[in-house]
């Protein structure tokens, strides 16, 4: 390859790691932790970055589901979530991603969800950071 090949193949590699690390990035940073009373989440997860920072954050919460339908588990987002704790709502909010970590207090909650208008539920304990809900 001649020179001029070879700084135009420099220039192209560049611009290509330029232009898409940003937006990778972006991305990871609209991952914004969200407080409704005693109660912090942060939901995510559809693109491979956001995941990955969503499991770098994971150490500081407490409970962690995953939203998914089919029996491929295809991953779902814009589901509503309520956080029930002895009957009281503690928390809700729109899920825009699949995968949601919750900080609240110690104790037992219930997570409801509702996806196009079907509702699931599911029991959950602080330190529980792998729970499911499949449509």
């Amino acid at each position: 390859m001649n020179p001029q090949h070879l700084r135009l193949a420099a220039l192209i590699g560049a611009a290509m790691v330029l232009t898409s690390a940003p937006a990778a990035r972006a991305a990871a940073d609209d991952l914004v932790i969200r407080t409704m009373g005693p109660v912090s989440y942060v939901c995510g997860g559809v693109a491979e970055d956001e995941r990955q920072a969503l499991t770098a954050r994971e150490k500081d919460f407490n409970i962690g589901i995953l939203f998914t339908q089919g029996t491929a588990g295809e991953f779902l987002s814009d589901v509503a979530v309520r956080l029930v704790r002895d009957e009281q709502e503690v928390a809700t909010f729109r899920a825009a991603g699949p995968r949601c970590l919750i900080r609240a207090p110690e104790g037992s909650y219930n997570i409801e969800a509702s996806y196009k208008g079907q509702p699931k539920s599911i029991k959950v304990s602080t330190g529980t950071r792998n729970a499911q809900l499949r449509w």
